[in-house]
């Protein structure tokens, strides 16, 4: 018979003296360590907690005010959609993950260094394109004008480019095929794997060009997040119907030459080599799992992750689908603040106000940044 059990109580906010209702609700077969995972989770910001088996919801856990209702930005956790655009694009006879991008970016053929990047190596994030830090994202058209740095194939780099410049290909892969009825892949990705899987994105940022950020910028609740970690561990398929191409989708989780740890959008629970290690201060610093391995841990997990710690995990040897999430940063009011900023003449320091809420939210993303992949999916997966 299901397990079933509901508790309630109170958990102090990060970051202030408020207390806020929190609670937690089991459905389903016990899991061993849930509940310690959960408790690993709030100690670090977290405020939701969805854990699936089966294909159900089998744990529920929020605090600090959030519930089943509680949207927020994914961060990168976003990227790893476009492993799935590309699955579906595969379906739909648009593309092939090995065809040279300059078939579509005809500006890129001729171009020596860039003219043999494929559609593969934007996924893996080994094109070789200049990639600026994680958070300063390129419009579509700023993405494809970057230089080279590296041939490609030969390194990893990590950050937004690659994933910009695959949305500029989709776009115009759809404008050619889709009868413009897509104005670019998450659209796209709404229309063809969202909408029939009955998941809602609740919303997502555009850059200044007007299309949607393919790196960032995903609002989703955890129970939404969860229901598409799903349809990722059920291989494409959802109801009977294979909705996008099978085999693209398991390609998505293996490793490149250049980094066996990440797969085609997203992170593999893998090893490293070690000067991959060194030169990528992003596996380094945005997960322990590489830098705290604990060999014990199933190798086929793959991972889509965002800042503050934002996590979707999908464990096949569990049958068992994990989002955790915190209140994270608003990338909108992040985007309105530089604006206002550059709009007003510099003026010295900061109002009293100011400052509290800049210390409220630095301490809340120091607690964030504490967060142990290792040691959450460890207490998680303890028989």
């Amino acid at each position: 018979m299901a397990q079933k059990r509901m508790t309630s109580g109170r958990l102090r906010a990060i970051g202030g003296a408020a207390w806020s209702l929190f609670f937690v609700v089991f459905t389903g077969p016990a899991i061993a360590g849930v509940e310690e995972a959960a408790k690993l989770s709030e100690q670090s910001g977290g405020v939701a907690m969805v854990v699936m088996r089966g294909g159900a919801v089998a744990f529920e856990d929020y605090a600090d005010g959030a519930g089943a209702d509680t949207a927020v930005q994914l961060a990168s956790g976003t990227k790893s959609f476009a492993g799935v655009i590309a699955a579906a694009a595969v379906k739909d006879g648009l593309l092939a993950l090995d065809e040279r991008v300059a078939e579509t970016l005809i500006e890129w053929d001729g171009d020596l260094e860039k003219e043999t990047i494929t559609i593969r190596q934007l996924l893996a994030l080994t094109s070789g394109v200049d990639t600026p830090a994680p958070g300063d994202i390129p419009t579509y058209s700023e993405a494809i004008a970057r230089p080279m740095k590296t041939a490609p194939g030969a390194a990893f780099a990590y950050g937004p480019v690659n994933f910009q410049i695959l949305g500029e290909v989709i776009r115009r892969k759809l404008l050619r095929h889709g009868d413009g009825a897509y104005k670019d892949g998450a659209d796209y990705l709404r229309a063809r794997v969202l909408d029939p899987i009955g998941v809602t994105v609740s919303d997502w940022r555009r850059g200044d060009d007007g299309y949607h950020i393919l790196s960032a910028g995903a609002i989703m609740t955890a129970r939404q997040w969860a229901r598409f970690g799903q349809f990722i561990l059920n291989e494409g398929a959802w109801n009977g119907a294979q909705l996008v191409d099978r085999r693209t989708l398991l390609e998505t989780r293996a490793g490149s030459a250049a980094n066996a740890a990440y797969g085609l959008s997203w992170w593999l629970n893998k090893t490293p080599s070690a000067e991959t290690l060194a030169a990528s201060k992003t596996m380094q610093r945005a997960t322990d799992l590489y830098t705290n391995k604990n060999p014990s841990l199933p190798d086929t997990i793959i991972m889509a992750a965002g800042y503050g710690k934002q996590r979707l995990y999908i464990i096949p040897s569990h049958d068992m689908v994990v989002v955790r999430l915190t209140q994270g940063v608003d990338l909108n009011r992040l985007d309105r603040g530089r604006a206002n900023r550059s709009a007003q003449k510099p003026r010295r320091g900061f109002s009293r106000k100011d400052r509290r809420q800049r210390r409220q939210t630095l301490e809340r993303l120091r607690t964030e940044q504490k967060f142990s992949d290792t040691d959450f999916l460890t207490a998680l997966l303890t028989d």
